[in-house]
């Protein structure tokens, strides 16, 4: 890939942080196994089943959004770096029901891959996560597509965001209940 490509790419980023009342070992256990995931993760009104969830460099998380009106959109992460309470990086695309990449079924201009770089954070019992995504791979009219979607994504990644603070109140008040 060209430099000057990579340079486009990374002015494409998209980046949202939020502060969750949670401290990092409820945040993390969120992120990492099946169970919880599935509780947050996706767009608002879906519902997620995990086709499976390997936690490791190389590993996937395969996951299928049904959605009321009877719609179902696979998905996936390849995992490439986990570093345990710290960050996640993955490549994110929409997938077919063996994991294998597929285009967005709503949108052929989107990238195929988006590459998410999550860090976390923990201070005074909360956490903060904050998420980078960038397009990867993608040809100048992806990339020019994501960037124009910055406004779709701050609604989609903030309604999912919205989620995970609703499970980790919920944990969280077991937890100390």
């Amino acid at each position: 890939m060209p430099a000057n490509k990579r340079a486009t790419a990374a002015d494409a980023a998209f980046v949202i942080t939020r502060v969750f009342d949670a401290p990092l070992s409820l945040t993390w256990k969120a992120w990492t196994e099946a169970d919880q995931l599935k509780a947050w993760w996706g767009p608002k009104g879906c519902t997620i089943e995990v086709a499976s969830l390997e936690l490791r460099p190389g590993g996937f998380f395969h996951f299928n959004m049904r959605f009321a009106n009877g719609q179902e959109w696979w998905g996936r992460f390849l995992y490439r770096e986990i570093a345990p309470r710290q960050r996640i990086v993955w490549l994110n695309s929409f997938s077919n029901p063996g994991c294998g990449i597929t285009r967005a079924p709503f949108a052929m201009a989107i990238p195929l891959e988006i590459l998410n770089d999550v860090t976390f954070a923990e201070r005074s019992c909360k956490t903060t996560v904050s998420l980078r995504a960038t397009p990867h791979g993608a040809t100048d009219e992806e990339i020019a597509t994501f960037k124009s979607m910055h406004g779709s994504l701050e609604q989609g990644y903030g309604s999912t965001l919205d989620q995970l603070a609703q499970v980790l109140a919920q944990v969280s008040a077991k937890v100390s209940g």
